[in-house]
């Protein structure tokens, strides 16, 4: 089945559909229909090409590092 295909039915079944299934639907697809915030493919390459750069030089933290600070903030607060 195409997309179109499922377009116009989905479509169709969202006018007669409950409203408590209209809206479960929506909070699947909200993100999407929202897209606020979201960032386009070159800029997701270059955060990403500037992580690996960051990662490369060793400027990051490992899981058990950072496990053992957040203990430590936790006994803080």
């Amino acid at each position: 089945m195409t997309a179109t295909v499922i377009r116009k039915k989905l479509v169709s079944y969202l006018q007669v559909a409950e409203a408590q299934k209209v809206k479960a639907i929506y909070a699947l697809v909200k993100d999407d229909i929202e897209q606020e915030g979201r960032i386009d493919i070159k800029q997701y390459n270059k955060e990403l090409a500037e992580a690996e750069a960051e990662f490369a030089k060793g400027d990051y933290i490992s899981n058990a590092a950072m496990k053992k600070k957040l203990r430590q903030w936790q006994k803080i607060n």
